[in-house]
């Protein structure tokens, strides 16, 4: 059953461990579920004033692009942001327009940002999600923190974990392709590379040393080349709204592209996946596109 739903369903309250665990992450499908974070402080704390208060101008690490487009395809490059590090005032003047730049900025560090980057406000949401850790039988491997300006999007692409969603603030409009569209998504491999500044301020992009090309796909979801890609006529994308107070339930190796109105701010945890017939489900189908398409 990865896949087959016409669109995302919602759910009013939280579930059970079991009934989430039988209902949603076994037959793999996403909802959107409300009233699971309206206990948490930061929906009413979390603004800018609170922000410079508590964090202040501790120097954070900070995604930087031309385009909004980090860890995405470009002039045949996979391309990485610029890593900055900046005071955390510094960001926010850039997100309230305080000040200006022709760059994109946006807070998104995936690797327990949160409680490495950001502890000062682990105690306004909650280290893990009981009833998901129950269900799974795990902590999160990761919990992330998310800021940043409208014009930064996330390119399409898919995770290994099982992904519970917070939007605190503001929201994130997703497209979503279940695994079972994997032979209607171009993957093409790509050098590494990563933005840097010039010394004129503008941006080059210079090329890892690694020999390993990255797999990603080339393919806008909002403007898809049907000429290039025509299999992608055939998938088939669900699109919903994560508003402020809601949590999106993101299956492992579901696809998603993301978009996020201006200044939104996220709360994300990572729980590994369970690497049973789900997984092998999904290799099967990825190893038959590619043999596909070499014959």
């Amino acid at each position: 059953e990865l896949g087959c739903t016409e669109s995302v369903p919602y759910l009013d309250r939280p579930p059970s461990p079991l009934e989430f665990y039988r209902e949603w992450v076994s037959p793999n499908k996403p909802c959107i579920i409300r009233n699971a974070i309206s206990h948490w402080p930061a929906l009413e704390k979390w603004t800018s004033a609170y922000f410079r208060e508590v964090v202040g101008p501790k120097v954070v690490s900070v995604a930087v692009t031309p385009n909004g487009y980090a860890d995405a395809v470009f002039l045949d490059r996979f391309v990485m942001p610029e890593e900055r590090q900046m005071p955390f005032t510094d960001l926010l003047d850039i997100v309230e327009k305080k000040v200006t730049s022709p760059n994109v900025f946006y807070v998104q560090k995936q690797c327990s940002n949160l409680t490495e980057e950001f502890p000062e406000l682990v105690c306004d949401v909650q280290p893990d999600i009981p009833w998901m850790s129950e269900a799974l039988g795990k902590k999160p491997d990761a919990v992330n923190f998310w800021l940043g300006e409208s014009a930064a999007v996330t390119s399409l692409h898919k995770d290994h974990y099982e992904n519970l969603y917070c939007v605190i603030s503001g929201e994130k409009r997703f497209l979503l392709h279940p695994p079972s569209d994997r032979p209607f998504i171009p993957y093409e491999l790509y050098q590494p590379a990563t933005y840097r500044v010039s010394e004129d301020g503008s941006f080059e992009i210079v090329d890892e040393k690694s020999d390993e090309k990255v797999p990603w796909i080339p393919l806008d979801p909002l403007n898809p080349n049907l000429e290039q890609y025509p299999e992608y006529a055939q998938a088939k994308p669900l699109q919903c709204t994560v508003k402020a107070g809601e949590m999106l339930y993101l299956p492992s190796l579901w696809f998603h592209h993301v978009q996020q109105s201006h200044g939104c701010i996220a709360v994300n945890y990572w729980y590994d996946m369970e690497y049973d017939l789900k997984y092998s489900y999904y290799q099967l189908l990825d190893c038959l596109t590619k043999a596909l398409k070499v014959s």
